[in-house]
């Protein structure tokens, strides 16, 4: 292993469980597949393969205990959408290199590091801060190395800003947050973790505190017991949502540290978390559901309930992302699928994005338009226009592994009323990070096509 100062990085994993392999759900399943995966990938996620039904409601309640610990994998077999996706041919693509301010979409630059395969990004401001698979969090500006932190243990799998404070989630179960220093802004500083010493301690003595997710071994209710694979903030009432692969997803206040809930919320693996509109908070799993969780004010506490099951599939939810302007859940499956569902509709299904070939691995929303990622190495966007119809404006390639997680953040200084345009940031299991500048410019529906015929989605 070199150290953190670069070049090539060997992780060697010691994990809890015995996991599926991620490389399993990254290669297609027939030899003469359109798409040949040359990259064996060895992350550690997990991803069960299942089928689809319909969605269905359900009643007020959080009691989905688990049914089996989060050492007993589920089967990880991966059927890609198989289709072929297309590169749209935009006359405002520009190729790598060739980005200026004039072009509206193409490649501004690329960041390459040989320490690990990156996992969560998060821009705020000028900054983007990057998490790898060798427990670093780096810090760019300008496509340059501003700065840098180092958690001891556990490769970082996400990544939330909240002010002054940055919340990182681990491999090993754990949450830290770090705070900027006033006087030096490239210094960060670890003052505590999820949950506090002090709470921790406190709980331990209750044995009424403890859960027991296997034979014989108990854990304390406020602590993950397995990797946190994402975090989602409301900043309005200053919680942060965090889910795990042991199946939970947990509530934190921030102002205190302090763990209001903790919610048996699947039947397997945690894949996403995402704050929402009207109260709610969305939740995916390796068990094929999408949940949907209403939070509701009691005299001394918050409490959630479920209040709807989205979706229930036999196929693996990857990735969740939600446009709060415009009230759209957007949910990436590993069968390549991104389905969505309306706010005005009463969240009733709106369709299915199709322009992947293997899973979507990771989901973002800006303005109009909706960022998919995937293990095919693409990035698809998609435009929404007013009446709910979604078309692929461009796919952008270059990363020669999976796209693993994205982050956008609005291009200030060139958008302008009826051209917004946005800076987009890729992380790769190729250890790159790739930045994008994408505008939401109409396309005639002429340029929105291929060879192939329409990119567009499937509609109830």
């Amino acid at each position: 292993m070199r150290n953190e100062h670069g070049g090539t990085m060997f992780v060697e994993t010691a994990a809890l469980h015995n996991r599926p392999k991620f490389g399993d759900l990254l290669r297609p399943p027939d030899p003469n597949s359109i798409f040949i995966a040359n990259n064996h990938i060895d992350e550690e996620d997990r991803y069960s393969y299942r089928e689809s039904s319909a969605s269905t409601i359900s009643p007020r309640s959080s009691l989905y205990a688990s049914s089996s610990t989060s050492g007993e994998a589920s089967p990880c077999a991966m059927s890609p959408w198989i289709q072929p996706s297309p590169f749209i041919k935009c006359p405002s693509m520009a190729p790598p290199g060739m980005i200026n301010d004039s072009v509206r979409t193409g490649l501004i630059g690329s960041i390459v590091r040989e320490e690990g395969h990156v996992y969560s990004l998060a821009a705020s401001g000028d900054l983007l801060y990057t998490g790898s698979a060798s427990k670093n969090i780096r810090v760019w500006k300008n496509l340059k190395q501003y700065t840098g932190f180092k958690s001891h243990s556990g490769l970082v799998k996400a990544i939330i800003i909240a002010g002054d404070r940055i919340f990182t989630g681990h491999q090993d179960g754990k949450i830290r947050i770090w705070k900027v220093s006033e006087k030096n802004p490239k210094l960060h500083k670890r003052i505590g973790a999820l949950p506090s010493i002090k709470d921790y301690v406190k709980s331990s003595f209750n044995p009424k505190n403890y859960v027991e997710v296997r034979r014989n071994h108990n854990v304390l209710r406020i602590k993950h017991f397995d990797a946190v694979s994402s975090l989602s903030l409301n900043e309005e009432f200053g919680l942060l949502y965090s889910g795990s692969w042991d199946k939970t997803m947990k509530v934190w206040r921030i102002a205190d540290s302090k763990c209001l809930e903790s919610i048996n919320a699947h039947e397997d693996a945690i894949n996403s978390v995402a704050v929402g509109f009207d109260g709610l908070v969305f939740t995916g799993s390796a068990d094929g559901t999408v949940k949907v969780w209403r939070r509701e004010l009691q005299v001394d506490a918050t409490k959630h309930f479920l209040v709807q099951v989205l979706l229930n599939q036999e196929n693996a939810v990857t990735a969740l992302a939600v446009n709060r302007e415009h009230a759209v859940v957007y949910c990436g499956s590993s069968d390549g699928r991104v389905n969505f569902w309306e706010r005005e509709k009463h969240l009733s299904h709106g369709g299915v994005l199709r322009g992947h070939r293997m899973a979507v691995l990771c989901l973002a929303t800006a303005g109009n338009l909706v960022f998919s990622g995937s293990a095919d190495k693409n990035i698809c966007v998609w435009s929404r226009d007013v009446d709910g119809i979604h078309t692929c404006l461009f796919v952008l390639t270059g990363h020669t592994g999976p796209v693993k997680c994205l982050a956008v953040q609005e291009d200030r200084e060139l958008s302008s009323k009826g051209d917004e345009r946005w800076i987009v940031y890729s992380g790769s299991l190729d250890k790159s990070v790739k930045v994008w500048r994408v505008s939401d410019c109409a396309l005639n529906s002429k340029d929105a096509k291929h060879d192939n015929g329409y990119m567009g989605g499937d509609y109830d």
